[in-house]
C-alpha cells in the first residue's frame, strides 16, 4: 500500500482525525467535539478539540455535511487515514478458513474466479470483483492441415503453452494432401513465434503486397492460413466477475437512486470497472482509490480496494472490493491482501 507522508500535521491533530474517522466508519453519524473528547484518550477540552477539528476542516481533511456541529472525513482525510493511520487487522480465523476451504474446493479455474468475487463479497459485504485471467498472447510453434474430405480440412495449431486450437475449414476447390503439406510448410516459415494476431496481420499484408507475384500454390496456402487464424485472434474483452451489487444498497453514503442507478450500470457494462483493475495491474500489493481517485465520476462516492494475483511471477488480474467510502479499511485490507494470494496459489496448483 502506498504510502504517503503528511508533514503538516502534528501527532496530536493525527490522533484525533484516526478518532473521527473510525468512528464515522463504525457509526455513519457526524462526530462532533464532545464525543471526541470522550473517545480520544487524550486530556484535551472539547474547545481545544473543536480548535483542531478547525484547522483539519481548513486544510481539507474533514467537513460539515450540514449545519450541525458535527464532522465527517473528506476523501482526502480518509486517503490520510488509509496510508498512515489505519491500523490493519489481521483476518479472522474464521474468514481464512472459508477462504481457504472454498478456494481450494475448486477444481476448474473459472469456478475459481467466480468463488474469489462471492468470498470477497460475502465476508466484506460489499461488492466483490475479480478481473479474467490475462496472459501474454500464445505464439504458434506449428500449423498442420488434415484432409477430412476432399474439399473439408481440419486446421491444427499447436501454441508456444502447449495449447491446440483446432477449426474445421470449408474449401470452394479440391485440395490434395501434398498441398496441403506444402501449404504448412509454407505458414510455419512464415508464422512461427507470432501470435494469432499478429499471423492474421502478416498473412494479409502478404496477400495485399505480393498478391500479383504469388503463384496459386502461395495464394491457396495463405487462404488457408487466414481462414485458420480467423476469429480465434478476435477474442472476447477482457471480462471480470462481479458478485454483491445489491450489498451497496444498504448504505447511506450511497442511497441516493440517481448514483445508485448509475453504479449498477457501470456494474452492468462492466467497462469502467475493468478500466479502474487495468490501473491496479502493474500495482505491488493492495491499491486503494478513494472517491475521485477513481477518474470516473461513477465512482465518486466509492472506494476500490485491489490487489494484483499471479502464477509464476505473471500477473494476471486483479481482484477487490467496492464500497462507500465509510468502509471498515482495517478488515477489507488484509481480506483483498489474503484473497489475491490464495487465489494465485490456487491458479497455481491447477497451471
Amino acid at each position: 500500500m502506498t504510502m504517503i507522508p503528511h508533514p503538516e500535521l502534528n501527532e496530536r491533530a493525527r490522533h484525533i482525525l484516526k478518532v473521527l474517522v473510525e468512528s464515522y466508519i463504525q457509526d455513519g453519524q457526524p462526530v462532533g467535539s464532545r464525543n471526541l473528547a470522550r473517545s480520544s484518550g487524550l486530556d484535551l477540552s472539547a474547545a481545544t478539540i473543536r480548535n483542531v477539528m478547525a484547522d483539519l476542516e481548513e486544510m481539507g481533511y474533514i467537513r460539515a455535511p450540514h449545519t450541525s456541529a458535527g464532522r465527517i472525513p473528506t476523501s482526502q482525510g480518509y486517503r490520510l487515514f488509509v496510508d498512515v493511520l489505519v491500523n490493519i487487522k489481521p483476518l479472522e480465523q474464521h474468514a481464512m478458513h472459508i477462504l481457504q476451504g472454498q478456494l481450494k474446493a475448486e477444481r476448474d479455474p473459472a469456478a475459481l474466479i467466480q468463488s474469489a468475487s462471492s468470498l470477497l463479497s460475502g465476508i466484506t459485504q460489499l461488492t466483490g470483483v475479480v478481473s479474467l485471467p490475462r496472459r501474454n498472447p500464445s505464439s504458434i510453434r506449428q500449423i498442420e492441415f488434415l484432409s477430412l474430405s476432399s474439399r473439408q480440412v481440419l486446421a491444427i495449431l499447436v501454441m508456444n503453452r502447449n495449447e491446440v486450437q483446432n477449426r474445421i475449414i470449408q474449401l470452394d476447390a479440391d485440395v490434395s494432401s501434398s498441398e496441403l503439406q506444402q501449404a504448412a510448410n509454407f505458414l510455419n516459415e512464415r508464422l512461427i513465434g507470432k501470435d494469432l494476431q499478429q499471423a492474421r496481420a502478416a498473412l494479409l499484408e502478404e496477400m495485399r503486397e505480393h498478391r500479383e507475384d504469388m503463384n496459386r500454390m502461395m495464394l491457396s496456402a495463405i487462404e488457408l492460413g487466414e481462414k485458420a487464424v480467423a476469429d480465434l485472434g478476435d477474442k472476447k474483452e477482457e471480462d471480470c466477475v462481479i458478485a454483491g451489487e445489491t450489498n451497496l444498497m444498504g448504505y447511506d453514503d450511497l442511497s441516493d437512486i440517481h448514483k445508485l442507478r448509475e453504479l449498477f450500470a457501470a456494474f452492468t457494462r462492466k467497462r469502467d470497472i475493468l478500466g479502474l483493475l487495468d490501473k491496479c495491474l502493474q500495482a505491488d500489493g493492495v491499491k486503494i482509490f478513494i472517491g475521485r481517485e477513481s477518474g470516473q465520476a461513477v465512482f465518486d462516492e466509492c472506494s476500490l480496494v485491489t490487489a494484483p494475483y499471479e502464477v509464476d511471477g505473471e500477473q494476471l488480474g486483479v481482484l477487490g472490493v467496492i464500497g462507500p467510502k465509510r468502509m471498515p479499511y482495517e478488515r477489507v485490507i488484509p481480506v483483498v491482501d489474503i484473497t489475491a494470494k490464495l487465489l494465485s496459489l490456487a491458479l497455481k496448483s491447477r497451471s
